[in-house]
């Protein structure tokens, strides 16, 4: 299965993109600031340009996984539909730990991506419904990946 995310409006705090599934659109995604990361850079740019916490993941191509439970989604409600195993892109340099999942604004974000609906300035809505939807498409999935640009 493959997932593209285009980012479409760059904004000072926050970036909008669109996601595709197989070449479908299926939602809108909310992330942090882009500040212009590739997956080609040298680790040491990367560190130099991205701001904790703050900073949209590197554009590239990153393989997706359901298998790695979230320490710190794993008993929230919104997630007892999958005991927390969200999708986890693999190999993202200079991060660790990005997910898509549940939120609205970009301060729900911390480097990752959230999906919903773009119907308010700088955030998404309906994200747990979107994100409910999006995981039973993943789940019957043997292979996901994700393209960024």
């Amino acid at each position: 299965m493959e997932l593209k995310l285009i980012r479409r409006w760059k904004k000072a705090g926050y970036t909008i993109g669109e996601l595709y599934v197989d070449g479908v659109w299926f939602s809108n995604t909310l992330e942090d600031r882009d500040r212009g990361l590739t997956q080609d850079m040298p680790l040491s740019e990367i560190k130099k340009r991205k701001v904790p916490n703050e900073t949209a993941i590197p554009t590239g191509v990153y393989e997706v996984t359901l298998k790695t439970q979230s320490q710190k989604f794993k008993d929230k409600i919104n997630y007892q539909f999958c005991k927390g195993y969200l999708p986890r892109l693999k190999n993202v340099p200079g991060y660790s730990g990005i997910l898509i999942h549940i939120g609205n604004w970009a301060s729900d974000s911390a480097g990752c991506i959230l999906v919903g609906e773009n119907k308010v300035k700088g955030g998404v809505v309906n994200s747990v419904a979107t994100f409910q939807r999006l995981y039973k498409i993943l789940q019957e999935a043997d292979k996901i990946t994700i393209t960024i640009v």
